[in-house]
């Protein structure tokens, strides 16, 4: 029997690695479900809202952020909830980019021809700068002026979210990301028609403008549509160009965070998981065609 003991006592204890551990620990369902619920109740006060009459301009984000900074400030934010809070504004608004990919294929970007794609890069490139230059010289965390510089010049909360991954910037830093270029960006759709007729813009140079400047994908195309139907059209696809951009841009700064970090910063992929799905559903989007109801369903659910 000793014998038997002692063979056993050589055998190798299997252990796992304390990251995954710590993942299973983050994935207790039980204390995200709460959260999650919460998150989903008032994103249905914001659909919801929209059908009042005077909220239909406004985007579902807006009303959510509303809602939430409404019900936050008169309730408080419920402690059981914030587990699951915190993995709708990780994980969920992760899978979220991927199924933007849906909205996007390479014919849309290569119909825009290379003078408009031109047009859509340099315009990103010098908001981005801009946007972290001004940042420094207004006192801004350097971490937040980088989500913002990403949300304004790409494609809004997507790009806040798919930036952060290298950002690594505060829970509390990306809701104000989020909400700063969603407030703005509504200021630009309701105000960029206003200003076309200023400005002398026919509906072809109104589109690019209106696609290569406001932040998000449904703020562009309420943008373009009220200067018309190729205004919309053009604007719409020129926004998502910028949307093709995320990935590019995304790597980029992965490289560039990798070369001046941590160890722990360098060990990361340079293209987060989710959005290489993204674009491996932007080339399904192209080489097969998706029924349109997906599409619109999946449009919604990025909204």
């Amino acid at each position: 029997m000793s014998s038997v003991s002692h063979f056993a006592n050589d055998i190798p204890k299997r252990t796992f690695p304390a990251d995954l551990t710590q993942r299973r620990k983050s994935l207790n369902w039980n204390g995200i479900v709460p959260g999650v619920v919460l998150v989903a109740m008032i994103t249905a006060v914001a659909f919801s809202a929209r059908n009042v009459s005077g909220f239909a301009l406004f985007s579902p984000m807006i009303l959510a952020v509303v809602a939430g900074m409404i019900y936050s400030n008169v309730l408080g934010t419920p402690v059981h909830a914030k587990a699951g809070i915190a993995f709708s504004q990780k994980r969920l608004l992760r899978f979220a980019i991927v199924l933007l990919g849906f909205q996007l294929t390479l014919g849309q970007v290569i119909s825009i021809g290379a003078g408009g794609v031109g047009i859509v890069a340099a315009t990103l490139g010098a908001t981005f700068v801009f946007t972290i230059t001004l940042g420094r010289l207004i006192g801004v965390d350097a971490k937040l002026a980088q989500l913002i510089a990403a949300g304004t010049s790409i494609c809004g909360a997507s790009a806040i979210v798919a930036t952060n991954i290298v950002t690594d910037a505060r829970d509390e830093d990306v809701t104000y990301a989020v909400a700063s270029i969603t407030l703005f960006g509504t200021v630009a759709m309701l105000g960029f028609p206003i200003m076309a007729p200023l400005l002398g813009l026919d509906q072809h140079a109104f589109g690019l403008w209106a696609g290569a400047s406001i932040h998000e994908v449904a703020q562009v195309i309420g943008a373009g549509f009220q200067n018309g139907t190729q205004s919309g059209e053009i604007a719409t696809v020129a926004k998502l160009t910028r949307v093709a951009m995320l990935a590019p841009m995304v790597v980029a700064l992965g490289l560039m965070a990798r070369r001046r970090s941590s160890s722990e910063v360098a060990a990361r992929p340079p293209m987060p998981w989710f959005v290489a799905a993204f674009v491996a559903i932007v080339a399904l989007n192209s080489l097969v065609t998706v029924p349109a109801e997906v599409k619109s369903a999946m449009a919604l659910a990025t909204t």
